[in-house]
């Protein structure tokens, strides 16, 4: 990392995270931990109905997992990436460990457990975009805070460290802790929604929720802005800046210390919203990690996300 842009990290880090901007430069600009799920997509007018079978269109395999997703989108966006989990010893953790590797995400702190399958998930997506997804989480399960913590410190490092929950809090609280020490960005995707202990929200500068993960961790249903100020106002507690993403209603970004600013959506033709939130965490963490402010970020972020969702940006296929 060159002195400008070091200098650039820290003053972001400065401004989120209020410590002093005299951190030595970490080997990677974002490392994610999270989950890696190899998924199986079917494409159909709708959804079953319970006893219903729906005839699809057709299906493709897709390295997934949100974790996985993140890491891969902030390196297509220029930051150089490291990738903290767990696969199964079968041939969907062969795919998802090369599928990090062509995106050029260091994996070596992917481990292989022997005794369990790797994550998967099967999604099955409309003919208008929308889609639901059941997932099995495998090895992502088996990931030990312990291990995580120390993969952490042995990667070197990174500006900007991006969680999920899709993994363990524990493994989130231990390699979250580590990073903070080091003066680190801590963003946290609180997807899928669940309950957060002090001790991690204490850890997080950027919580980001979607309109379902913002009801149920506030319990207000976001059905328009003025509800997401309210909701934004819960969610700041024991969090430094939150980002509620509305969808093709746009986002909202509340900073530590700035008031909550609209940030509207971008007007294409969805092809399928599945992965939409992992592209816009992965683009903002990689925008942050290059020393832009979290407004610009997440402009970026929003932009990313809307190629996405139009088919310009997906995901490789497996």
């Amino acid at each position: 990392m060159t002195k400008p842009a070091l200098s650039k990290l820290q003053g972001a880090i400065a401004t989120l995270r209020k410590v002093p901007p005299n951190m030595s430069a970490p080997a990677f600009d974002v490392i994610a931990c999270g989950s890696l799920h190899l998924d199986i997509m079917v494409y159909a007018p709708s959804f079953p109905r319970p006893d219903e079978t729906t005839v699809g269109t057709r299906w493709a395999m897709q390295c997934g997992g949100k974790g996985g997703n993140q890491a891969v989108m902030a390196a297509r966006a220029g930051a150089r990436v490291a990738m903290i989990g767990k696969v199964g010893s079968d041939d969907f953790g062969v795919r998802l460990r090369s599928n990090l590797a062509d995106a050029a995400v260091d994996s070596r702190a992917v481990l292989v457990d022997e005794t369990v399958g790797s994550g998967m998930s099967t999604a099955i997506v409309r003919d208008d975009g929308d889609y639901g997804a059941v997932i099995v989480s495998g090895a992502n399960l088996r990931i030990e805070p312990t291990v995580a913590e120390a993969a952490w410190r042995d990667l070197g490092g990174a500006g900007v460290l991006i969680l999920q929950n899709e993994i363990p809090e524990q493994v989130n609280l231990s390699v979250a802790r580590a990073a903070r020490a080091n003066g680190a960005i801590v963003i946290m995707n609180a997807a899928p929604a669940r309950s957060m202990s002090p001790a991690l929200r204490e850890c997080i500068d950027v919580l980001v929720v979607n309109r379902v993960e913002a009801e149920m961790l506030s319990g207000e249903v976001v059905h328009d802005d003025q509800v997401a100020l309210t909701v934004i106002a819960k969610l700041c507690i024991g969090t430094k800046s939150v980002i509620v993403t509305l969808g093709g209603d746009g986002l909202i970004v509340k900073g530590a210390d700035s008031e909550a600013v609209k940030i509207a959506p971008k007007r294409v033709k969805v092809v399928s919203s599945h992965g939409a939130g992992d592209c816009f965490c992965g683009a903002l963490a990689a925008k942050l990690a290059q020393g832009a402010s979290l407004i610009q970020a997440a402009e970026f972020a929003n932009a990313e996300a809307a190629r996405h969702v139009s088919g310009q940006g997906e995901f490789e296929e497996s």
